[in-house]
């Protein structure tokens, strides 16, 4: 056989001209140093700032620091398996996270990955972990209220979907047990709901499943998890990425409830990673972005204009103070990015008060707007009356004799702060809530011993439900109190006390 070295040389020109290089060094690079998370690696010049990439062991990570010789990567997974020498290769992508309604019920990491042993998670679409919040025009005024169930919150710090609501306190003073029973008060009520849990104790994780489970809370929540055990780069990307499950439901015309607990330990993990990866440190050593870090995330909270979806999210940020300080650097933050908070007391808390809210250094900055007009008429004294209440206690202390005007304030104070106890997972309908707030403000409570206010109570919201459904139906349907409604309630209130004079 004779070889055409003429043809031959044309197919080699061909292909020459044809050829197009599949390998470009610029997107390998090496890692020069690993430590703590950390990953130090040379030679991704192409590299943009927040891209995922790539190490050996299909271990990934997020670009953080642009360096003129080197880049900065946080590590997500396990940082042992990567040493000096591993190669890092671009993906061309920022972080990602599965989206849709295939996450309701389950438990994920920051990723996005299933926990839970339940299975994949079947999501044909991923969206980015960090996104631009909603501007001006696509917003909608926060005026329809998100009901929590619990009378404190409801009737003097209202919550409105769209509204962020930061919940602030020492440890161990309900600040969990109040999201948890908003979350459960959703049920039936068409809102989603996001619960990011951030450095907390596996056990503790677990036992949030298992009562959510419980209480038929879990389908319709997804739980986001970067636990104590994870790094902080998880702990970091933590509540974008549970941010950005309950956008794409927002952006669908649905309403989301988001629970961040907590941002104390959000802000410690940016910390750790900003230290190591030689950022300058700020004051008590946080960098000087931590604002950024928290206010683009709680701005993406919402409730958008119906061009624009109709959706809305509700945000619930809790923050643990340092022994009642809310003039520390990181709880002064999130106050300021925050529309209000709810303050919890632990004297209030040891003292049997609970949930521990403490009326004067809470507020809703969106108020009554986010009251239905019912519960805008019974709970507006509330307030005040509980102010004078302890007023009068603090003077009252002094052993001094008290005119009669006095002493009848004091016991209604009482009566007032013993309606406004409940324990945890005891959510209440927003008509029962209207009802009993109603008795003790209209005095009807004066006469009932104080250790008998809570046993009329729970008798009394089932004398009602039973024999005077009408009046639930009619504050459920109009939320509001007409005169007419009024005369029934006080009529209700009549009998079931001429009934129950062994409550009185």
């Amino acid at each position: 056989m004779s070889l055409n070295l003429e043809e031959v040389a044309n197919i080699i020109k061909h292909e020459i001209k044809n050829y197009d290089s599949i390998s470009d060094v610029s997107q390998v690079g090496t890692v020069v140093q690993v430590n703590d998370g950390i990953a130090h690696v040379y030679g991704l010049t192409n590299v943009m700032s927040g891209e995922l990439v790539e190490f050996d062991n299909n271990i990934f990570g997020m670009a953080m620091n642009l360096e003129v010789d080197s880049v900065g990567v946080i590590i997500f997974g396990n940082a042992d398996e990567i040493s000096e020498g591993s190669q890092v290769k671009l993906t061309n992508k920022v972080v990602e996270v599965p989206v849709g309604d295939s996450l309701l019920g389950r438990v994920v990491n920051a990723l996005g990955e299933p926990i839970d042993e339940k299975g994949p998670i079947v999501s044909k679409i991923k969206k980015p972990i960090e996104k631009v919040a909603p501007g001006v025009i696509t917003r909608k005024e926060v005026n329809v209220p998100l009901q929590t169930g619990i009378k404190a919150i409801d009737a003097m710090v209202p919550i409105g979907r769209g509204q962020r609501e930061l919940v602030i306190g020492d440890r161990q003073t309900g600040k969990t047990a109040i999201c948890i029973d908003a979350i459960i008060n959703q049920k039936n009520k068409n809102v989603y709901c996001v619960y990011v849990a951030i450095g907390q104790k596996m056990s503790t994780i677990t036992r949030i499943v298992k009562t959510l489970t419980d209480y038929g809370a879990l389908d319709y929540t997804t739980i986001v998890v970067a636990s104590a055990a994870d790094s902080a780069s998880m702990q970091y990307i933590a509540p974008y990425a549970g941010c950005t499950m309950a956008e794409e439901w927002m952006e669908h015309g649905k309403d989301v409830l988001i629970v961040y607990d907590d941002l104390s330990k959000h802000a410690v993990a940016y910390r750790t990673m900003s230290l190591l990866l030689r950022r300058p440190p700020g004051r008590e050593a946080y960098p000087g972005d931590v604002f950024y870090l928290h206010s683009r995330l709680l701005e993406r909270s919402a409730r958008l204009s119906k061009e624009y979806g109709g959706g809305s999210i509700t945000a619930l940020p809790i923050i643990e103070t340092q022994a009642g300080d809310v003039s520390a650097y990181i709880p002064t933050n999130v106050i300021s990015i925050t529309d209000g908070q709810i303050y919890l007391e632990t004297e209030l808390f040891n003292s049997g008060i609970r949930p521990a809210i403490n009326p004067g250094l809470s507020v809703s900055r969106v108020g009554g707007s986010a009251q239905i007009k019912a519960m805008k008429k019974v709970a507006g004294p509330i307030r005040i009356e509980l102010a004078q209440y302890r007023e009068l206690e603090a003077f009252s202390q002094f052993g001094s004799e008290l005119d009669a005007d006095t002493l009848k304030r004091l016991e209604k104070g009482k009566r007032l702060l013993e309606i406004l106890k409940q324990k945890q997972y005891e959510t209440m309908a927003v008509e029962d809530e209207v009802i009993i707030l109603y008795a003790v403000t209209q005095n009807y409570l004066d006469d009932v011993p104080l250790e008998k206010v809570l046993e009329f109570e729970n008798e009394f919201l089932i004398y009602v439900n039973k024999f005077h459904k009408d009046i639930i139906d009619e504050i459920a349907d109009k939320k509001d109190i007409s005169d007419a409604l009024e005369i029934k309630i006080k009529k209700a209130i009549d009998k079931f006390k001429a009934e129950n004079l062994q409550l009185l």
